[in-house]
């Protein structure tokens, strides 16, 4: 798209494990946490220029207490500045 600015979030989810005692961890790159996975810890790494600077990111923080429990659970969101992602309402169940 022309004239759009792409920035790349990078998150980190320490799973919780579920009622059974199994930890789902991501299966691909890049997989996605889901409300299923109610509880897990989510956290954001930070907000990159680049998916190659979220990635090196994610080199340093796999040599981090926590991070290097789940090395393989980081993901990168790639969002484009001043464009809306949630264009509609929501209903409270």
């Amino acid at each position: 798209m022309a004239g759009t600015t792409a920035v790349y979030l990078l998150w980190h989810v320490h799973h919780l494990a579920e009622e059974d005692g199994e930890v789902r961890h991501f299966t691909k790159p890049d997989d996605f946490w889901s409300d299923e996975g109610a509880g897990d810890d989510v956290k954001h790494l930070g907000t990159y220029s680049s998916r190659e600077a979220a990635r090196e990111r994610i080199e340093r923080a796999r040599r981090l207490p926590g991070f290097a429990d789940e090395p393989d659970c980081f993901y990168i969101q790639e969002s484009v500045l001043d464009e809306d992602e949630w264009t509609e309402g929501y209903v409270v169940a």
